[in-house]
């Protein structure tokens, strides 16, 4: 399975939330969420009751498409997860929350995880000092952040556009633009909106 290449804001409308996937847009009055936070599809506007199954499914995708993965991606992380010591749950959010590409937007070095993707692939970040262009590179804590020379006057733009982001408190912020992981992520740490226990359920069925 490739990455959904069609209409991004369909993915919010899918979910009936907004997921925050094309940044800037998202936090404007052009977000079509906005006008029509129904499903996409002629029989979006029909009102559904959705099965124990479809709940659970609906919980996975929202995760995946959230951090932008393809379906063996994540299932990947949960796997992982599920070999760890802990709440399976716990696990599988730390793993995603580590991803170099979601520490990057969370340090607010791009307005969407998707934009720091392209960062990391491209070259613009470096982790301790040398480059690594690898968006699933799993940082560890003393991990230090930053962006490449190259790169500054881009990502100074998104600051700018941001001026009030805070990272999260597994993470610090220098005015140098460098970002430093100062603990591994906990559950109650992360806003992301998802209720990992229902992603639990559907792989356990």
């Amino acid at each position: 399975m490739g990455r959904h290449t069609k209409a991004t804001c369909k993915l919010c409308r899918r979910a009936k939330e907004k997921l925050h996937l094309k940044g800037e847009k998202c936090v404007s009055d052009k977000c079509p969420f906005l006008k029509r936070s129904y499903p996409p599809g002629q029989h979006g506007r029909i009102p559904s009751r959705p099965s124990e199954y479809g709940i659970r499914l609906r919980e996975k995708q929202k995760a995946r498409r959230i951090y932008g993965l393809t379906e063996r991606q994540f299932e990947g992380y949960f796997d992982l997860a599920a070999r760890k010591k802990g709440a399976t749950g716990d696990m599988l959010i730390e793993f995603l929350e580590r991803r170099l590409d979601n520490v990057v937007f969370r340090l607010g070095f791009s307005s969407s995880r998707q934009e720091a993707r392209q960062l990391v692939h491209h070259g613009g970040i470096l982790v301790n000092g040398r480059k690594v262009d690898v968006p699933s590179y799993q940082v560890k804590v003393d991990d230090v952040i930053s962006v490449k020379p190259a790169r500054l006057s881009q990502v100074k733009i998104v600051l700018e556009k941001f001026p009030d982001h805070t990272p999260p408190p597994w993470l610090t912020q220098s005015e140098e633009m460098e970002g430093k992981v100062v603990a591994i992520p906990k559950r109650e740490e992360i806003d992301t909106s998802l209720e990992d226990h229902l992603i639990v359920e559907y792989y356990s069925r």
